[in-house]
């Protein structure tokens, strides 16, 4: 790689980094505020609340990394050809193709990146994910209860506690009203959270359980010495978790369990999570391309390229609109999975297209201006001629 080209991918890349800083930092903090119920709902540590944001990360940089690789383009291209340097490239027989070279190594290395982590990271993180919440949600004796307070979760579970002595916890509240056919209470007057095998049991002493029988307001009271509530049956996840397919890693999704009651019900997400991941390295390549079809050809300053501008960011927001449309496609129909990677890869052709189609208009007007200009200033004969 020449001087110039290095030059060029310099200012490139740091556009290109100081732009995934900016817009994923922004987009995390936003993600961030909506979990903000771990520390106040939850009574999760700050240590649990930037684990789970940060678990999100790798799918915010996957997203953002190819429109940050299109501003930087933009960036770049605009930056030299205000401070004149594409019009001297251009007028030095520099080729558009051999000007494209730093913007494709780029992008040749940003394409790695989402492959990655689409591939391999995105997936485990998430999955990690699903892990941690689940088991927050789970052991909400732990992570929600309060002294002296009652709390109500989602699914239908009340639960109080007089006050804390020690690991163990007095005048104990609880009523379960997930079937409201069969509402459930525990009464007991202390009781303590124990782990085994990674599931919580909450063990009540010296209480009762009250049981309404269906249909009917009579109801059956039973008193004990020592019960033990799994909690994990209170959790509005089931007892095993069921990764969604994008908590499922490449392998899972290359070939999964057909047997499945959940890959049965819904094949066409699995499909269609698949193939997005396969396509994902195609869009950074895609919007450099579109971007340099915008602006990689030289202007003086008197030529706007505002009109060039908007027409790249339309571009990319066409491409995107319709990537996520062939996406939706493909649940439903096999045959759409040849749009989810016709589309970038014809964004891609059309762009080249348009650089090449470029350049040889460039070259016929350069070739036509200097052949006007020795018809009509021919050259004059030396004065050893005229003798």
């Amino acid at each position: 790689m020449t001087l110039l080209e290095r030059y060029i991918l310099r200012n490139a890349f740091t556009a290109f980094v100081s732009c995934l800083v900016a817009l994923t930092g922004v987009i995390w903090v936003t993600q961030a505020l909506r979990e903000l119920d771990l520390l106040t709902g939850k009574g999760q540590t700050v240590l649990i609340f930037l684990t789970v944001t940060g678990l999100s990360l790798p799918a915010l940089i996957s997203v953002i990394s190819p429109v940050a690789l299109f501003i930087a383009t933009l960036y770049a291209l605009n930056k030299l050809n205000s401070d004149s340097e594409l019009i001297v490239m251009s007028a030095a027989g520099m080729r558009p193709l051999r000007l494209m070279r730093p913007f494709l190594t780029l992008a040749a290395f940003v394409c790695l990146a989402v492959g990655m982590i689409t591939v391999y990271v995105m997936p485990a993180s998430f999955q990690e994910m699903r892990n941690l919440v689940t088991k927050i949600r789970a052991d909400f004796v732990a992570t929600m209860a309060k002294e002296g307070q009652f709390i109500t979760l989602d699914n239908g579970i009340t639960f109080h506690y007089r006050e804390r002595s020690g690991d163990a916890l007095l005048g104990i509240f609880m009523e379960d009203q997930r079937n409201k056919d069969k509402v459930v209470v525990y009464l007991a007057e202390r009781g303590q959270t124990v782990e085994n095998n990674g599931q919580a049991y909450l063990v009540l002493e010296k209480g009762s359980i009250q049981r309404k029988e269906p249909n009917s307001r009579d109801s059956s009271i039973v008193a004990f010495e020592r019960y033990a509530v799994d909690l994990n049956a209170f959790n509005n996840e089931d007892s095993t978790i069921t990764y969604k397919p994008r908590e499922r890693s490449t392998t899972q999704l290359i070939f999964p369990d057909k047997a499945e009651t959940f890959y049965q019900m819904q094949p066409g997400r699995f499909r269609a999570e698949l193939h997005d991941r396969l396509s994902s390295w195609l869009y950074p390549l895609a919007m450099v391309a579109i971007a340099f079809a915008a602006l990689g050809d030289p202007r003086t300053t008197r030529q706007g390229r505002g009109l060039s501008i908007a027409a790249a960011v339309v571009g990319v927001i066409v491409l995107r609109i319709a990537g996520f449309a062939a996406s939706s496609a493909v649940v439903r129909t096999p045959a759409a999975v040849v749009a989810v990677y016709g589309i970038p890869l014809l964004a891609i052709a059309i762009s080249l297209m348009l650089i090449l189609q470029g350049a040889t208009l460039r070259s016929i007007r350069a070739k036509a201006g200097a052949l006007l200009g020795r018809i009509a200033f021919p050259s004059r004969p030396s004065n050893s001629q005229k003798a």
